[in-house]
């Protein structure tokens, strides 16, 4: 009842007329960076950070949580669209989404994953006023064990869900888990795959890579099969949801926050997992299996609920704990503490108008978010009809200004070249894009995770299965494993006593 009523004051700090226009600017300015590949919130939010020394805490904090979701919402607009996402939450997105802005469905994946943001992170904040407390204690308690279990967990399903045969997903991933090894080790500071170039020795950003293999090699294989044919502009379709629409997308809008808030609010990889676990539910639940690759509404509805829930994750910990679960999340705790003020267990006492006024801004920025950008979903399409050539030759231009923005090297764009290669030979060869992803954003937290669980128990292998969660999750896995298996057995049980 108390977090009731202090989230009716601070719905009357959100709702005041200087605050609403703080949490707009902040939508409108996230979703435009957003949609530009590399640039994603956490970058946006560190830039104005000096444009907010002027202003109140109260503002500045709504401004900065308008521009995470925005920002969020514009990753998933390129990605469905043009197949280059604009942050790695938005990789997921591009499974199905873009293969419906093919077909000429561009309007519905945008208004799914509009609708999808508005009910995760209205599910998501009504869980982070409930369950702060209580989600923040069980973060405390998970160990290295259990999150290495919960990688591993998102390795064997990218390669059990995606791509023709498990052989090539295992393929993908290892591709991604070896792009993850260049750098520093974290552990003893050693050099690994950067051919002593010192511009590797901080490893290869996962923006680079999500934009290397999704859009140069997109844009290189249209370009490679231009030559047989002209590229005739895609069609925009019917901007809404239809009825069949709806009826397969609300229990996925529904399923994503409960997928996307725990992940959001421990430290184990931000958005990306629970995206993709999103994904593989529904997959697993869909009773349109055949439509999955070419374009399933239910693979654009889960995911991006899940995301904009698992940004309201991070704020659990951020504020309860002090502990920042993303790079967004550090660097907002950077500005708390330039306002000289510390998360924490206090937070709540110490600062009340700024907390509750931040958590009721989440709700206004959620409708802000709907209203801005639902009715743009069939202007932000019309980008489909610019001819192929043209489209990928702007595509390629902004890949390489985003990458360049990443770190500012020449480098950076050498690198963004030799993975688009790579992505090509993948799309040549039948290699799903999405575990080679998965494994270069997973894959150095699994091996930290991994080498800390084995110095805590001295090298035993036990020390990776000491923890009741670490054991469900093997045990989840080894389902996964031999499911397919089982299910051949029983079919050829049932055929044996047919006969």
């Amino acid at each position: 009842m108390d977090a009731l009523t202090s989230l009716l004051d601070g719905f009357g700090t959100a709702l005041t007329p200087v605050n609403i226009l703080w949490a707009a600017v902040g939508v409108l300015l996230g979703t435009a960076i957003g949609v530009l590949p590399g640039i994603g919130p956490a970058m946006a939010v560190a830039l104005l950070l000096p444009v907010t020394y002027g202003l109140d805490p109260v503002g500045a904090f709504i401004m900065f949580a308008g521009i995470y979701y925005g920002a969020m919402f514009g990753g998933s607009t390129t990605s469905i669209l043009l197949n280059t996402p604009g942050e790695s939450a938005a990789v997921v997105a591009a499974m199905e989404g873009n293969p419906m802005a093919r077909s000429g469905r561009g309007a519905q994946a945008l208004a799914a994953a509009a609708i999808g943001h508005f009910a995760g992170g209205m599910v998501g904040t009504v869980l982070l006023v409930a369950l702060a407390p209580t989600v923040a204690e069980l973060a405390v308690g998970i160990g290295a064990p259990d999150y290495f279990a919960i990688m591993v967990l998102a390795f064997i399903a990218v390669t059990s869900v995606l791509g023709s045969s498990r052989v090539r997903g295992l393929a993908s991933l290892l591709i991604g888990l070896t792009i993850g090894l260049v750098g520093l080790d974290q552990m003893t500071g050693q050099q690994r795959l950067t051919f002593g170039s010192l511009q590797l020795a901080d490893g290869v950003d996962v923006v680079i890579v999500a934009v290397g293999l999704f859009a140069i090699g997109e844009a290189l294989w249209v370009a490679a099969h231009l030559r047989r044919g002209p590229g005739e502009p895609i069609p925009v379709g019917r901007p809404w949801l239809g009825r069949s629409d709806l009826r397969r997308t609300w229990k996925s809008w529904l399923r994503g926050p409960f997928i996307g808030f725990p992940f959001g609010a421990i430290p184990a990889g931000g958005a990306e997992i629970p995206t993709f676990l999103s994904y593989v539910t529904e997959k697993r639940l869909s009773k349109h299996r055949d439509e999955w690759g070419k374009g399933a509404i239910e693979g654009v509805a889960g995911p991006e609920s899940a995301a904009s829930a698992s940004a309201a994750g991070t704020l659990v910990s951020m504020l309860t704990l002090g502990l920042p679960t993303t790079a967004v999340a550090a660097v907002m705790l950077a500005a708390f503490q330039q306002y000289g003020i510390q998360p924490g267990p206090l937070l709540f006492e110490r600062e009340p108008d700024l907390v509750w006024g931040l958590i009721a801004s989440l709700f206004v920025g959620m409708v802000l978010l709907l209203a801005l950008n639902l009715p743009l979903a069939p202007l932000w399409a019309k980008l489909l009809r610019i001819p192929r050539p043209y489209l990928y030759a702007g595509i390629l231009f902004f890949a390489a200004v985003g990458a360049y923005a990443v770190g500012g090297e020449v480098i950076d764009l050498v690198i963004l070249l030799v993975i688009g290669l790579i992505g090509f030979g993948m799309r040549r060869y039948g290699l799903p894009v999405l575990p080679a992803v998965i494994g270069v954003i997973l894959g150095p937290g699994a091996e930290q995770q991994l080498r800390r669980a084995l110095q805590i128990s001295d090298g035993g292998v036990t020390g990776l299965v000491n923890t009741p969660f670490a054991v469900t999750v093997y045990a989840v896995i080894v389902v996964l494993l031999a499911w397919p298996l089982l299910k051949r057995l029983v079919a050829r049980a049932r055929t044996a006593r047919s006969v």
